[in-house]
């Protein structure tokens, strides 16, 4: 019999990510492995990059490199979106294993009962863990899939004073978002979007997909007028859903999984914070054939170079 899913994936149970990361030490070494290779040592400073003067410190936790060119301590979460966190690194490395095998998402409430943090600083954490997947290039071959969608609550589940001000079409008070997939790969791209016009959706499908691919799309013109693509289309208003090798079935998939998280995980997205909501489904998405210890890793390495303060995150 087919086994269901993605079962040729190597996962981890809840004993052996326990037993994998008894304390901090443990952590702490698999952290720097992620960021620095095999070794676990660091191959130059965080702070001002250089290679050659880097010394080991053992009395100077929770910063036990020195670098003698800048002249200051660092340990392997500078320069990270861990950076001046004070959450032990046991529980950001438990976080990774939620992340990774969670497939609608993770809530902040999870992360706050499951790693015995504050509904706040679990918030924040989540919020750095998705800036650590945010605007990764996707580059596609093709035939791709496009399409787009809107996020947003829905008119009967508004407020009576709310109700009067989204008069229009079901679209009308929601944020657009563009998503594109490739056949061939599987790997999908996403992207909040001012509207969907022409311009914004032209960019979109020439930033991720090579000129000669076969573009596939519903009847909306807005994808019409790019003679580099051939372009082939599906008309759902008169309930054509599969036209040959036309259709979209496989981006509209991305959605379902998208919103699927949206009502079932979060409840509600603000348009402000969006963008990475969207960007962590498409990363999920791309890694789903990975073993989870991959993702995990994975995920540790490209904590690295990317930051986000709290000033940041709650200001307008």
């Amino acid at each position: 019999m087919k086994a269901p899913g993605k079962s040729f994936r190597k996962g981890i149970t809840l004993i052996e990510i326990v037993d994998m990361f008894p304390d901090e030490a443990s952590a702490e070494a698999w952290f720097e492995k992620a960021r620095w290779g095999e070794a676990g040592e660091p191959d130059c400073c965080p702070n001002c990059g250089c290679k050659g003067k880097i010394s080991l410190v053992p009395s100077g936790k929770p910063l036990p490199y020195w670098c003698g060119s800048c002249r200051r301590n660092f340990s392997v979460r500078s320069g990270s979106v861990m950076h001046r966190s004070r959450i032990p690194l046991r529980k950001w490395a438990i976080a990774t294993y939620l992340w990774a095998t969670s497939l609608k998402g993770v809530s902040s409430m999870r992360l706050h009962r499951d790693l015995g943090i504050t509904q706040k600083s679990a918030y924040f954490m989540a919020q750095r863990l998705r800036e650590a997947w945010a605007d990764l290039p996707v580059e596609m071959t093709g035939p791709v899939e496009a399409d787009e969608t809107y996020m947003g609550g829905k008119r009967r589940n508004m407020h009576n004073s709310k109700r009067g001000e989204t008069t229009g079409r079901g679209s009308v008070g929601k944020t657009a978002v563009a998503g594109i997939k490739d056949r061939n790969t599987g790997q999908v791209a996403a992207r909040v979007v001012d509207s969907v016009d022409s311009e914004n959706v032209h960019g979109f499908v020439r930033d991720h997909a090579e000129a000669g691919a076969t573009l596939y799309t519903d009847e909306a013109r807005a994808y019409n007028g790019m003679p580099e693509y051939t372009h082939e289309t599906v008309n759902h208003s008169v309930s054509e859903y599969v036209n040959g090798k036309a259709h979209t079935n496989g981006i509209e998939s991305f959605w379902a999984a998208l919103k699927r998280g949206y009502h079932g995980t979060f409840h509600h997205l603000s348009e402000k914070h969006l963008h990475r909501y969207v960007c962590e489904f498409a990363m999920r998405h791309n890694m789903r054939p990975m073993d989870t210890d991959a993702i995990m890793t994975d995920m540790a390495a490209r904590m690295v170079g990317k930051r986000l303060t709290y000033r940041e995150l709650i200001s307008d």
